[in-house]
């Protein structure tokens, strides 16, 4: 384990930080390989088209598509901050990863706390879309979007600076050993060389707070917009149910692996390890993935630009 003397005291101070990983058996890394490397790839190919497509289309110039754009971009952090070093490591007999570089990937919570508000963001742009549509443009102008996107950053990063604020000075003297594949906060905190039970609270509290009060936020939008739109049979209400229904899968989707982190009272290493994988890479691909296949419109415009690139590529 590499340490470095502190001159004038009596200990030593961890350097770097050795990760178990996922599994022992060669076969599973090498299934592990295989799938979080196509799923990887296609998440950054997925979310980069999103925002092309937007960018690009000047008809999907709208807020939905706005918030739609910014919300893939996160999941192309969150897909690049963990993913990489985990695929990496699959085949490393010593998976190793520095001080600075543990705290960077803490630094992801800034990624969570922006798309918790994102998502709030995006429940609240279909709530005026669908029970106060002729005041929508009015309600959802491009002021209103851009503080929604202020907002999201600044909750994302108060929430990781507070975080970090205690984590960074913390004494680490050993053991540096890691039961994951990425810098998990509550573990990471957990090798300090003092009593940490306060802190723990206070991070559990602070990340199990935001994520179960954002959900129970978004689940209270959702049942107020389905109880409208059951008092409508018109056509585009169905459609309404159907691009709602793709909200609802994606805050599952994200929510469910973090309020079980920092809820559940005996948690399981392996459990927790799926989950992680699940939130370091699924979740990024099935986003794009949720959002393309629900969304009409988005299909049309993004196979209109996937033939203009390849139209540019056969020039060029």
């Amino acid at each position: 384990m590499p340490t470095k003397p502190i001159y004038g005291a009596n200990h030593t101070v961890v350097s770097e930080f050795v990760f178990l990983g996922l599994t022992d058996s060669w076969e599973i890394q090498l299934l592990l390989f295989v799938f979080s490397s196509m799923f990887y790839v296609a998440s950054m190919i997925g979310n980069s088209l999103i925002i092309l497509t937007v960018t690009s289309e000047p008809h999907l110039l709208s807020p939905m598509y706005f918030l739609l754009a910014n919300l893939s971009f996160i999941d192309l952090g969150v897909s690049s901050v963990t993913s990489p070093k985990m695929i990496y490591d699959l085949f490393r007999k010593r998976k190793v990863i520095s001080f600075v570089g543990c705290i960077a990937q803490i630094f992801i919570h800034i990624i969570g706390g922006v798309e918790m508000v994102l998502l709030i963001a995006m429940a609240f742009d279909r709530y005026v879309a669908i029970c106060k549509p002729l005041h929508y443009l009015t309600i959802m102008s491009p002021r209103m979007c851009i503080s929604f996107l202020a907002a999201a950053w600044m909750t994302g990063l108060i929430h990781s600076m507070v975080q970090l604020a205690f984590v960074v000075n913390l004494p680490f003297c050993g053991p540096n050993v890691l039961d994951s594949f990425y810098c998990d906060l509550p573990r990471f905190i957990k090798l300090a060389c003092i009593d940490t039970y306060q802190l723990e609270f206070m991070v559990t509290a602070n990340s199990g707070f935001i994520s179960v009060g954002s959900f129970f936020i978004l689940i209270v939008s959702y049942i107020v917009i389905i109880l409208t739109v059951q008092k409508h049979s018109s056509s585009g209400s169905s459609k309404a149910l159907s691009t709602l229904s793709a909200h609802i899968t994606v805050v599952v989707l994200f929510f469910g692996p973090l309020i079980f982190f920092y809820t559940w009272p005996s948690p399981s290493t392996h459990l927790d390890k799926f989950l992680g994988i699940f939130d370091a890479v699924l979740t990024p691909f099935l986003n794009p993935v949720i959002y393309t296949f629900r969304n009409q419109d988005m299909k049309v415009a993004m196979r209109r630009v996937c033939r203009q690139l390849m139209r540019y590529r056969k020039i060029s």
